[in-house]
């Protein structure tokens, strides 16, 4: 308990300081530097090298003299409250309440929001948070580092406030309050994803769901703009959402505005730590051995932060890691360098990153981090890992284990015992703890050494054991492994022998299974872990043993929605350790890889059928799954499992922008190993849809003829390659050939004949084309293959000059494709659309989706597409007397070689049209010229 007179001290503005009520004026800026300086250490010595290096960083033998000057004078400004100021050792404390400072209590504010369950309580909660900004933070105080450091970290505390108190305002049903603050917020970030989202919400709750839209729009425009990059899903649905009148006034919600974190049992001393480093530090490894909790403390912090968080725990393949990346800041990247576009989004905003477990990656996850460090200086780093980094400016915490019970108590509140207590109680919840279990329960978490993950086992095998049931067999099966109880960093021997205890506990049923499961690197659902138990156990109840495994904490079952079984990476290593020493990891490869290309062969009919979406969402969320087996599959030698899953991958290809998949495709088919192989043709035919799709028609070609030089049956996927390639090239009776020859191929898609449809429109023959493509649209029973369908019809009613029947057919083609997560399809309709909007004079309209759509093929590197949509781009601005840039870009799109041929009378003979104009330059006049004209419309 702090006696004496109130002191306040406030730093979120000018600085500020009161004693017993009386506001105290203190001069100069370097005694105002320590008083700031030992405020914002909330309580912690700050030392005198510290204090002196900042305020005097070029030294001097005065340096010290004069600050023990400044403290001495500054004590004296105190008056009742000097006792407050203390001299150490080896430096000077201020000794202040979390109340008494407005920085400390803007943070409790905060934090009892998180946990609120009350909206209205937690808005007010907000509200007085926020109003403890009082302007620019200490701005005449910004020349010392560590201070404009901390101002730093303060503005992103300020920002999640105000993030918070919208999302509470919103759920209280006050948005009418909290709209204009959304808006600043939005216009003062205008490229900050969460602030668009809640200011879009916002506007919407008070009615305002057309500014709302067009914020969202105008957010995507920016975006990709200034850094090539597509918003999230989230944008999208929101944007469905406020479309549908499903954003409004009617419903605030009811639940917590924001969410509280899971308990996190005996750390809040390290929380503190590690909290105070990121305040002041750009990089902060977390270090220990695994099971000592370094996961759940890094995910608390960036919970409560609003940070991001990379997973390495699933990446096998080092040139995953910046796809994981991606993932995290749920960013996809379908052309170009993952990395670059990662650090485009992330550019020079403050923000907190998790990059965790990169024990598993160490050298990858090192340069990554060393990257992000350099390119993003604003960003703070968070890693956890077994072992330091070894960066330069890296600071390393220590995570201990948990508290232990003094020799001889058994207090319920040391942590290691209520950590054991607090699981205990999930296992049996009607168990009794008296005096004798406590004294076994402090036995059991001494000998555990206080490893989190370690008790957690323990404490689920009260499920079997009374509590002195279990304390006497885990002594006995640790002591079976011989030496002394570990210390220090090797205290990891206890967690695996704490592991292999557990393991041991389970039947050997459950225990197969376990070691299957590991397997898995990115959960495994309810269905797929049925299946491999009841191939595993055929007698026994998949059900059954699925419950024991969670119950015995070997794994953690997740909602997410839908089932998924999860395991930690220490427990999945030892999984694998087991399968290797029981002599099963052949077989259980064997099992995986079957897993998996049987997966690959169920999405790919799914991806054919009525049921797409849901198996567009099953490959979206098993692509870690599958880049493992894709991984084992090319280790294991013989080329048959990573053809089957190229195969299978055509639909993935074909209308997804799945730029990793199509590198699965490519790295294999220059394989030596896949010649007279059975499945070549069809491995051929894939990769050469992979190259149509980035724009590359010679590799295309040559990939699709050296798969039909294989037989006329070899391959469909090669026939309708090359009938693509034939069609951009303006051949269209062999595109029409090409077309029909894969269709008759026994296992084709039912839409194959959709490009022989297109063939025959663009040689004029349309009624042809129209007997063709209505026997597609009678057949397609997938959303893709029906969007397919009336995107051909589109064309044709186009080219007839059905204009409003054709913009009927392409906004078909536009919902199904996006329903299905066929991007590509969704961007070929959307050319299509634009050109009838353009024949219906609804101009602005249209500059508008060329900029959109533009942006997309740039992005997806398709330049056979994108030199069309600015071929059409060209002759609307013909049409708007824009003659030079119209030309420009006719003559650019004439002369490239990637371009897809252009049958009708050339606007201007490409010779009158001098020099040559670069892709970059012709998007650029592209760019410049919707802007130009979207400004007088």
């Amino acid at each position: 308990m702090i006696e004496g007179p109130e002191l306040r001290v406030g730093v979120l503005g000018p600085l500020r300081l009161s004693v017993g009520g009386m506001p105290v004026e203190v001069r100069g800026a370097k005694r105002r530097a320590v008083l700031a300086l030992l405020a914002i250490a909330q309580g912690r010595i700050v030392t005198v090298d510290a204090l002196v290096d900042t305020l005097w960083p070029d030294g001097g033998p005065e340096s010290r003299q004069a600050l023990h000057s400044h403290v001495s004078r500054l004590r004296g400004q105190l008056g009742p409250a000097s006792a407050r100021l203390q001299t150490r050792p080896d430096g000077y404390r201020l000794d202040v309440a979390v109340d008494e400072l407005d920085l400390a209590l803007a943070r409790s504010l905060l934090s009892a929001a998180r946990a609120a369950r009350d909206p209205a309580t937690a808005f007010e909660q907000l509200t007085r948070a926020h109003e403890l900004w009082r302007g620019e933070m200490l701005a005449d105080l910004c020349e010392f580092l560590p201070i404009a450091s901390a101002v730093a970290q303060w503005s992103n505390l300020n920002r999640e406030v105000l993030d918070a108190r919208i999302e509470a305002g919103i759920a209280a049903g006050r948005a009418d309050e909290v709209a204009s603050p959304a808006v600043g917020s939005l216009e003062a970030d205008p490229l900050r994803e969460p602030a668009v989202l809640l200011a879009m919400r916002a506007l919407a709750a008070t009615g305002r769901a057309a500014e709302a839209l067009r914020r969202g729009r105008d957010f995507r425009r920016s975006l990709v703009d200034e850094t090539g990059l597509d918003p999230s899903d989230a944008l999208d649905r929101l944007e469905r959402d406020i479309a549908a009148g499903a954003v409004g006034m009617a419903a605030p919600r009811t639940q917590a505005p924001v969410r509280a974190s899971a308990p996190l049992i005996g750390r809040d001393n390290e929380l503190a730590a590690v909290g105070r480093l990121l305040d002041t530090q750009r990089l902060i490894t977390v270090v220990g051995p695994g099971g000592v909790g370094k996961t759940r403390l890094a995910r608390h912090l960036a919970e409560r932060r609003g940070g991001r968080t990379v997973l390495l725990a699933p990446v096998t393949d080092v040139a995953a890691i910046e796809h994981a990346l991606a993932a995290a800041l749920n960013l996809t990247v379908a052309h170009g360098d993952v990395l670059t576009a990662c650090l485009a989004l992330l550019g020079d905003a403050p923000g907190l990153l998790v990059v965790d477990n990169c024990e598993h990656q160490i050298d990858a996850a090192r340069r990554l981090v060393d990257t992000i460090l350099g390119a993003c200086p604003r960003l703070t780093v968070l890693a956890t890992s077994r072992e330091p980094l070894g960066l330069a400016d890296e600071s390393v915490f220590r995570l201990p284990p948990l508290r232990l019970p003094a020799p001889g108590l058994v207090p319920t509140t040391v942590p290691s015992v209520t950590l054991f207590l607090e699981r205990a109680g999930r296992v049996r919840p009607d168990l009794t703890f008296g005096a004798d279990e406590l004294r076994a329960v402090a036995a059991v978490v001494t000998r555990l050494d206080g490893m989190p993950l370690a008790i957690e086992l323990a404490a689920g095998r009260l499920s079997t054991f009374s509590v002195d049931d279990l304390r006497v067999r885990l002594d006995r099966s640790l002591d079976l492994l011989g030496g002394p109880r570990p210390r220090g960093d090797d205290r990891h021997r206890t967690l695996r022998a704490t592991v292999e205890w557990s393991y041991q506990l389970l039947g050997a049923d459950e225990q197969r299974l376990f070691r299957h499961l590991a397997q898995f690197a990115d959960g495994v659902d309810l269905d797929t872990a049925e299946q491999l138990a009841r191939e595993l156990c055929p007698d026994r109840d998949p059900g059954e043993q699925l419950a024991r495994l969670v119950d015995s904490s070997m794994i953690d079952a997740v909602f997410e929605p839908g089932t998924r079984y999860r395991m930690l990476e220490t427990l999945r290593a030892y999984g694998l350790d087991r399968l290797g020493a029981t002599g099963e990891r052949t077989s259980a490869d064997e099992r995986f890889l079957r897993w998996a290309v049987d997966l690959a062969r169920w999405i790919e009919h799914g991806l054919d059928s009525a049921d797409e979406p849901a198996a567009d969402a099953v490959l979206r969320r098993e692509i870690g799954n599958l880049r493992v087996a894709w991984r084992l599959a090319r280790r294991a030698g013989p080329v048959d499992d990573a053809a089957d899953m190229a195969c299978a991958m055509w639909g993935a290809i074909a209308f997804r922008d799945l730029v990793e998949v199509r590198g699965w495709v490519e790295e294999l088919v220059d394989d030596p190993a896949l010649n007279g192989h059975p499945r070549a043709a069809a491995v051929w035919g894939v990769a050469a849809d992979s190259a149509y799709h980035r724009g590359a028609l010679d590799l295309a070609e040559r990939r699709a003829r050296a798969g039909t030089a294989l037989g006329a049956d070899a391959s469909w996927q090669s026939w309708s390659a090359m009938s693509v390639v034939d069609l951009a090239r303006g051949a269209y009776r062999q595109a029409a050939d090409g077309s029909r020859a894969a269709a008759r191929v026994p296992g084709g898609p039912r839409d194959d004949l959709g490009v022989a449809a297109l063939a025959e429109a663009y040689a004029g023959r349309l009624d042809r084309a129209r007997a063709l493509n209505d026997g597609v649209l009678a057949s397609a029973v997938s959303p893709s293959g029906r969007a397919w369908a009336h995107y051909v019809s589109g064309e044709i009613d186009s080219l007839e000059g059905h204009f409003s029947v054709s913009e009927e057919h392409y906004g078909r083609a536009i919902e199904l494709a996006r329903r299905s997560g066929a991007t590509f399809l969704v961007g070929v309709a959307t050319v299509g659309l634009l050109s009838v909007r353009v024949a219906a004079g609804r101009i602005r309209e249209a500059l508008g989706g060329y900029r959109e759509v533009v942006d997309y093929f740039d992005r997806t590197g398709n330049w056979t597409h994108l030199w069309t949509t600015l071929r059409n781009l060209a002759d609307l601005l013909d049409r708007l007397d824009d003659g030079g840039p119209a030309t420009a870009l006719w003559a650019a799109a004439d002369r490239a070689p990637d371009a897809a041929a252009d049958t009708r009378s050339p606007r201007v003979p490409v010779a009158d049209v001098p020099g040559t104009i670069s892709r970059d330059e012709a998007l650029q006049i592209a760019r410049d010229s919707i802007d130009r004209h979207l400004s007088r419309h």
